[in-house]
């Protein structure tokens, strides 16, 4: 099987990336991997454009608030430019997940997106928190019910850890989703709310095969929200366990 891709969400690097841009793609390159996922780049295209061709890296995915985007088109065109090819929203508040009626709103609004992405030649995808699978609707989490009504042409980023976080079994419910999950959010830790409790995939509580066997379609994109220990050492520990179980795969 073609291995679906090992990236890093750059949010995991925010402050280094805000500090030096090209020095810490240079860096995530040197540590091994060759794709990183994109997040606040539209202002900062040209930059991303020359560091991401400097470092070697290729940015497959990018996150962009796109819901409730006055006129999403700047991001679809820099997204583009920057050889992205799904542009995924990775928030959408609390208060829109409460009701069917609002879920359904929602889906509706992600397939008009999607098929002005279309246009542009992206996906367009939708990524959860933890609030997304707390919310039960008819005793469904409402990230499933939102599954259920979405744009065949809408793909879903799970964030396996916030999954856990919002109180079901990510390996099950990546099981429940099966192909419309394009890419999982790879993280660890001991699954509570506090981010800084997060570290190197492969050192904490979540089940990391089985989360990578439920969804073999899926790019792997490693993150840390947070952590309390050396964040370049934990990103380098992640790719090290990640690219390590790919290759025993």
């Amino acid at each position: 099987m073609t291995s679906p891709g090992l990236s890093l969400q750059l949010y995991t690097l925010r402050d280094a990336v805000a500090d030096d841009l090209g020095g810490t793609l240079a860096r995530v390159a040197e540590i091994g991997f060759r794709e990183v996922e994109l997040w606040n780049f539209v202002d900062r295209e040209r930059e991303f454009a020359a560091a991401l061709a400097d470092s070697g890296l290729t940015a497959p995915s990018a996150h962009a608030s796109l819901i409730v985007a006055d006129d999403p088109a700047p991001a679809f065109a820099a997204a583009t430019r920057l050889g992205i090819r799904t542009i995924i929203d990775p928030h959408y508040p609390a208060e829109h997940w409460t009701t069917r009626d609002d879920v359904t709103r929602t889906a509706r609004r992600l397939g008009e997106l999607a098929r002005q992405a279309a246009d542009s030649g992206l996906r367009l995808g939708y990524h959860n928190h933890a609030f997304e699978l707390a919310a039960r609707i008819d005793g469904l989490p409402a990230l499933e019910v939102l599954a259920a009504e979405l744009d065949d042409a809408v793909v879903l980023e799970v964030d396996t850890y916030w999954a856990a976080v919002g109180g079901v079994d990510p390996v099950g419910l990546l099981e429940r989703l099966g192909e419309r999950v394009q890419l999982i959010h790879v993280k660890d830790g001991p699954g509570t709310a506090e981010p800084s409790d997060q570290v190197a995939v492969g050192d904490g509580a979540l089940d990391i095969p089985g989360i990578l066997a439920a969804a073999p379609q899926a790019r792997r994109v490693a993150e840390l929200d947070d952590t309390r220990g050396d964040i370049w050492d934990a990103v380098a520990r992640s790719f090290s366990y990640l690219a390590a179980t790919e290759a025993a795969a």
